[in-house]
């Protein structure tokens, strides 16, 4: 969420930002209805001076014994006004709050201004691998390996659901655990396993709702959402808190499986494990001083880097312009693993600053050291990361012309020494 604040004092860089961002927002509207807010506060404040004031002299006037009807009297106006005042000002506010909701983040100034198709590659990593034989895509190399069945699966649910099996579902298993390790035992996150549903408040705290919650899935009898990505669950673990300065940097790690229903994806990837409802993700969550929060996204990115280096998948790493960044985050960027069956770079994670835009929605806080003045947190978050792209990267680049997969070296240890995955 921006302050209403800023954004009175800063109209034109935000008008500027929404239409980088290809949107409309009636910025003066906002202002307006603020006014009128700002307006009736105001009387609302100097009436209650002027109520404890008479309270004051009426107090004093009967404790002297002396008549105090005149001053009660005058007192009923004001009483009276400062009653119609209080739901005028709580209307105005939720109207506000409203407003202030539905409006995106305002991207970096480092960011392409643009479409997807202004997306920058700023890196790569690695060659994608020459083939001496024609290589088959994940849907044909998971149906021979009979390691995912589709068609259960859609029998079980629904379609765009999965069904891993036999050594579909170990490299499955096999890739959270290595990943955790790696999260928890060289870069310093702390593992968290929260709850796969929540409450509206903390859908609304990271930005889901109100935009998007036609994309989610939703229980029928309660106001409670299965979750999209861990961030959600772990973002809020310090909602309405506040943060001593010195305990921050502060990062957690947790894989959880992640539920989107995909509004609106109709025909775009429909087969296969590309784009589907509920998929796995270790996600990584950090809770950092303002000041460092983009050199904290430089290195949140390297962490999500290594996953798919030790994994020995290609890669690049593409900012996102100002038209494809999420709702809430200032500044993102994705990674995207090299699959050579479907000749495709596939987002396998995506890693973002959202500045103080969620700790504001979400109120998290943190209380300087020296000054004790109480400022929020700066909140980033990254896949670290998602499945099950990556298990399409690593079938589609590791087959052999005999139809079997080498399993990547970072993994055979969770495997039992498993070198290689046949039928």
């Amino acid at each position: 969420m921006l302050d209403i604040k800023f954004v009175r004092e800063n109209q034109d860089l935000v008008k500027q930002a929404m239409k980088n961002r290809a949107l409309r927002v009636d910025i003066e509207n906002l202002i307006k209805i603020d006014d009128n807010r700002r307006k009736a506060l105001s009387e609302f404040e100097e009436l209650a001076a002027k109520r404890n004031k008479a309270n004051d002299e009426i107090s004093a006037l009967l404790k002297e014994k002396k008549d105090a009807k005149a001053k009660i009297s005058s007192m009923k106006d004001i009483s009276k006004r400062i009653g119609e005042l209080e739901p005028e000002i709580k209307e105005r506010e939720t109207e506000l709050n409203k407003l202030l909701l539905s409006i995106p983040n305002l991207p970096h100034a480092s960011l392409p201004v643009g479409d997807a198709s202004c997306n920058k590659v700023v890196r790569s990593w690695g060659d994608p691998r020459k083939f001496d034989f024609k290589p088959l895509n994940h849907i044909e190399l998971c149906q021979n390996l009979d390691i995912v069945d589709f068609n259960r699966a859609t029998k079980i649910t629904g379609s765009n659901f999965i069904l891993f099996k036999g050594w579909g579902a170990k490299l499955e298993r096999a890739l959270i655990n290595f990943m955790l390790d790696l999260h928890t035992d060289k870069h310093g996150y702390t593992e968290i396993f929260p709850p796969f549903l929540v409450n509206r408040a903390s859908m609304l705290g990271t930005g889901q709702l109100p935009k998007l919650e036609e994309d989610m899935y939703k229980l029928k009898d309660d106001d409670l959402f299965l979750i999209p990505t861990a961030e959600v669950p772990v973002t809020n673990i310090f909602r309405d808190e506040i943060l001593e300065e010195d305990k921050l940097p502060i990062y957690y790690t947790a894989y959880t499986a992640c539920f989107r229903r995909e509004a609106g994806s109709y025909g775009k990837d429909t087969k296969g494990l590309i784009r589907v409802h509920e998929f796995d993700k270790v996600e990584m969550v950090k809770f950092v001083n303002p000041e460092d929060s983009y050199g904290e996204l430089e290195k949140l990115v390297a962490n999500a880097e290594e996953v798919l280096q030790l994994l020995e998948l290609p890669y690049r790493v593409v900012m996102l312009s100002t038209q494809d960044i999420s709702f809430s985050a200032s500044k993102c960027y994705d990674l995207e693993a090299y699959t050579a069956g479907v000749d495709k770079w596939l987002e396998v994670s995506s890693c973002s600053n959202f500045e103080s835009f969620q700790a504001r929605r979400a109120n998290i806080r943190m209380r300087r050291k020296e000054s004790k003045k109480v400022d929020f947190v700066h909140t980033l978050n990254g896949s670290g990361i998602a499945l099950a792209r990556t298990v399409v990267a690593i079938l589609e680049n590791y087959q052999q012309e005999d139809g079997s997969v080498l399993i990547p070296k970072a993994l055979q240890p969770y495997l039992n020494g498993q070198e290689r995955i046949t039928r």
